[in-house]
């Protein structure tokens, strides 16, 4: 094959590799690993600044991997929020 059979079609545009690693790192997050959706946060909003800026495809990919990073994040959140008011509503023991 050459490389010219590898090349995008004409007039085909280039999905953001960013957006890819958030929608990545959106997903991953849900296997135990917590940090991977604060990268999903972080790489999802500088892929739709870029996707703006250039043109290319890839925002739904960015955009849901920013949801599953921003929901993660919020049900850590509130469940941390639940965890710290039942202790303060545990009855005091001896």
């Amino acid at each position: 094959m050459t490389t010219s059979e590898w090349a995008p079609a004409p007039g085909a545009q280039r999905t953001n590799p960013l957006a890819i690693a958030a929608l990545v790192c959106g997903l991953f997050q849900f296997c135990g690993l917590f940090p991977a959706g604060i990268a999903a946060i972080i790489l999802g909003h500088v892929a739709r600044h870029q996707i703006r800026r250039t043109g290319e495809q890839g925002s739904g990919l960015a955009k849901i991997g920013l949801i599953l990073g921003y929901l993660m994040l919020g049900g850590i959140l509130l469940a941390t929020l639940l965890l710290f008011l039942s202790y303060r509503a545990a009855p005091a023991t001896p």
